[in-house]
């Protein structure tokens, strides 16, 4: 802890002085703790990624399936398997690759080269030559290259938000601290990645490399985990499951086979089509696709996804942790109370004439404190409207502009003749202006110095000397506006002689004007976003770097903080044991002035009560927390580590397109349920239809290709247009999905047990009639009533809710253009050159087909049926 020890201690400690160290002593202390670099571990290689597909067991089960038909001569079949296995591989190591990237991000930050001072010499050197010890020397427009203690500081101010998320320059100083502090309040400290936006200053090097506070922050984006989406954990769960239910069916259809005396060949054949029946090929491509065409809809939200499964995992969150500044609030300091003396709450608009003050329609103390944020103040906004200067600077020239006053024609009419800069140790800025035939001091600062300073106050137009009433006035004002988290400058002034040379000794004898007071306000729309996340279950966290006034007063304004909730500092933070930790984690509601470290906690603690969590961050320390989240959600305007680290980056940086896209992923999810739900009972009724089949000493109603073309052909467009459904209704209202919760819960399994036993029943009854004529007409029309039966599913899987008469045939014509494509693939196998690959013999005729098209449209009505006695 440095920060708690003297500059002359620190020195002691770290063997090294002010004349910096020797070459000699630099070069073995390079060799002994290495460069100062940022390392990451060893990344998997595409091969080993592509192999670590393969163990899947349903994709297992494939490529046994495929290899036997290769001994067997089934070639068509086996190479239609292994392309679409092949297909789904590549798409998994291309997602895989893509979420690297954050360290990468992360080390070109690096500075390459930095001053220092060695052997009593000021050089040049590579940072990654840097060394304990070693003497940096910095400047306005200076990026920090390691970890360091000030040493000697002059105006030194540091912008190091992408470490403490804290947005304000900090202004440094070389004095020790006695109490334990978060790194946001380490003032004598500097750390590597900050840039000096002002001042100059000395520090010597503490940490560098991987023990910097950067490092720490590679070192948890290192060990955070890569956390699987709900959906790949139940789709894992359940291709396990399924894998093995396949093998002992298929494995128990072949016995039976060879104990009736079949042969080996068709016994293997029997078994395959068992598996192939059963195993959705397309699944994996299809949600994939469904997740895919979601960030388009995501996109015109603002919401860009980078990881496909997290538009899905977006639907299960129920907690949000959301960075203050810039998410919830405008990030945009803002001027929202003004105080004069028996003057409250006035507006600038009433001050002003022909773009000037006026100063025969107000007090003159009106018009004195207008003067006075405008002129003693050292901000602007350039033609391009970028702004320049201090935040809290640039909220004085802004409410004037916002009131129609021409800071610049005030700054060009009564020019600056002297300066007093802004002192940490004073608190204090001042500025000597001409006003017309007099010269005046203006001076801005902490309100309770300003006060000690004045010996007079303006009151209803005139000079008055300061008495109790006025200053405990003014004293009462200013605490309510601290108890508001307000941002509080005091302004006074003072007449001067033509000759006055301005100096820290003459900030006194001040004329109190009056009181300007500022905040980072929230948007508009972020209350409404809030009170909607709660609405469906969804707790809003607040982690900032700010200080825990501030939050506090930020989060009971938007409704993130009930009477009953807490807020804990980062400090705080660190004395809880995880068991108190959790305890109290439901109660918590902000957490202030926190180090990365206290971020991924944060994180670990709501999984480790199985919620999902949502994190958002902007800057270089919130890459650990959004890499440990379920679903990283990092900020347009945010640096590249923080969006390398995300799931999804939002592009206007507003809390309330989280929100947006919650709904966007409970609608997707629901669709993909709607898709698998679709997928698994046209699969279960071929299943069924097989089973029927062997048990009934029938002939195999299905071949391989005829399996592939239903799974492969004309189920996928069909399960991708059910994915393009709109919303049902309430989907915000319904209550959090328990992260735990199956894929194919009880319900779904019912509906699947259902329209599979329908599906089932309806294809062998077609056996059952062509049988009659011959087996190979009876497996024909089997072939044909499956397929049909399984494409005009699509019309009762499009809603869980309404039936699709209701629903509208002409709300989703992505499902109508799937169907018509369906079939019309599905006349072509009727075509004599295709009659052969797909076994349909030339009996097969029209008379056959209608046969077909009625059990098919049969089984529709019949789900149709079954949902409405349902709803009812």
């Amino acid at each position: 802890m440095f920060y708690k020890k003297n500059t002359q201690e620190v020195i002691r400690l770290l063997n090294s002085n002010l004349t910096g160290l020797s070459k000699k002593e630099a070069k073995e202390r390079l060799k002994k703790y290495g460069h100062n670099e940022l390392k990451e571990k060893e990344k998997s290689s595409v091969i080993k990624l592509l192999l670590e597909t393969f163990k899947d067991p349903l994709v297992i089960i494939l490529l046994i399936a495929a290899l036997v038909q290769v001994f067997l001569g089934e070639v068509i079949e086996s190479s239609i398997i292994l392309t679409v296995v092949t297909l789904n591989a590549i798409l998994s190591v291309v997602q895989s690759k893509k979420a690297e990237g954050s360290l990468d991000s992360l080390k070109k930050l690096s500075i390459p080269y930095t001053k220092v001072i060695r052997d009593n010499e000021k050089i040049t050197i590579s940072s990654r030559e840097l060394v304990v010890g070693d003497i940096v020397l910095v400047e306005a427009g200076d990026y920090v290259p390691a970890d360091g203690r000030i040493i000697e500081s002059q105006s030194l101010k540091v912008v190091e938000g992408m470490i403490t998320g804290e947005s304000e320059p900090i202004l440094k100083c070389e004095e020790e601290i006695t109490s334990d502090s978060a790194l946001g309040d380490q003032k004598n400290m500097v750390f590597s990645g900050s840039m000096v936006v002002y001042g100059r200053g000395m520090f010597i090097v503490t940490n560098t490399g991987m023990d910097t506070e950067v490092g720490k922050i590679a070192d948890l984006l290192d060990s955070a985990e890569v956390k699987q989406t709900p959906l790949q954990q139940k789709l894992d769960e359940f291709s396990k499951k399924l894998g093995i239910g396949i093998c002992l069916l298929s494995i128990m259809i072949f016995a039976v086979q060879v104990i009736r005396g079949g042969d080996l060949a068709s016994s293997f054949m029997f078994a395959i089509a068992i598996a192939v029946a059963a195993i959705p090929e397309a699944l994996s491509s299809i949600v994939t696709i469904v997740l895919a065409v979601g960030t388009n809809t995501m996109a015109k939200k603002q919401a860009i996804v980078r990881k496909l499964p997290a538009v899905e995992t977006l639907g299960s969150t129920s907690v949000i942790c959301t960075d203050k500044t810039g998410t919830l609030t405008q990030n945009k300091m803002t001027v929202v109370e003004v105080y004069t003396y028996e003057n409250k709450n006035i507006s600038l608009a009433d001050n002003v004439e022909g773009n000037e003050v006026a100063a025969t329609k107000n007090s003159i103390q009106d018009r004195c404190l207008n003067l006075a944020s405008i002129l003693c103040n050292d901000s602007d906004v350039n033609n391009e409207g970028i702004e320049i200067g201090d935040p809290t600077e640039v909220a004085l020239i802004n409410y004037a502009a916002e009131n129609n006053i021409d800071y610049k024609m005030l700054r060009e009419k009564y020019t600056r003749i002297g300066e007093i800069p802004f002192d940490s140790d004073r608190k204090l800025m001042s500025t000597v202006n001409k006003i017309d035939d007099e010269t005046i001091m203006f001076t801005k600062g902490a309100p309770d110095v300003i006060f000690s300073r004045c010996k007079y106050a303006l009151s209803s137009g005139e000079v008055v000397e300061v008495n109790d009433e006025i200053i405990d006035e003014y004293r009462k004002i200013n605490e309510e506006f601290s108890n508001k988290a307000l941002r509080v400058l005091a302004f006074a002034s003072k007449k001067v002689n033509d000759n006055f040379k301005p100096s820290i000794e003459n900030e006194n004898e001040l004329t109190l004007i009056g009181l300007m007071a500022m905040i980072d306000p929230p948007r508009e729309e972020v209350y409404d976003a809030v009170k909607n996340a709660k609405n469906s279950g969804i707790k809003t966290i607040m982690i900032t770097g700010d200080h825990k006034t501030t939050a506090i007063a930020i989060a009971n304004e938007i409704g993130i903080m009930n009477s009953d909730d807490l807020a804990l500092t980062g400090k705080e933070l660190d004395d809880l044991s995880e068991s108190k930790l959790d305890k109290i984690l439901d109660k918590v509601s902000v957490y202030a002035r926190v180090s990365p470290e206290n971020k991924i906690r944060i994180v670990r603690a709501w999984q480790r009560k199985g919620k999902v969590c949502a994190m958002t961050g902007d800057g270089v320390n919130d890459a650990p927390a959004l890499k440990q989240a379920d679903i990283g959600i990092g900020m347009g305007s945010g640096t590249e580590v923080a969006k390398d680290s995300s799931d999804i980056v939002l592009m206007d940086d507003n809390f309330a397109t989280i929100v947006k896209a919650v709904e966007s992923g409970r609608a997707i999810y629901d669709n993909i349920k709607k898709s698998i739900t679709y997928l698994f009972s046209g699969n279960l009724g071929g299943i069924i239809a097989i089973v029927f089949a062997l048990l009934a000493n029938l002939p195999n109603p299905f071949t391989t290709i005829q399996l592939l073309f239903i799974n492969l052909v004309t189920d996928s467009l069909p399960a991708i247009a059910l994915g393009l459904e709109k919303p049902e209704k309430g989907v915000m209202n319904m209550p959090v999905r328990d992260s735990k919760e199956s894929i194919l819960d009880k319900e779904t399994l019912k509906t699947i047990g259902i329209r599979g036993s329908i599906i089932g029943i309806v294809t062998i009854i077609a056996q059952y009639i062509g049988m009659k004529s011959s087996p190979e007409l009876g497996c024909a029309m089997a072939f044909l009533t499956l397929t049909l039966s399984r494409i005009l599913q699509t019309f009762p899987s499009r809603s869980n809710t309404q039936t699709a008469l209701k629903l509208g045939f002409n709300t989703n014509k992505y499902a109508l253009g799937a169907v018509g494509v369906c079939l019309v693939m599905l006349f072509t196998t009727l075509l004599p050159f295709m009659r052969g690959i797909f076994a349909i013999p030339v009996s097969f005729g029209l008379d056959s087909f209608v046969i077909c098209a009625v059990l098919a449209l049969i089984s529709s009505l019949m789900m149709e049926v079954v949902k409405l006695i349902k709803i009812k």
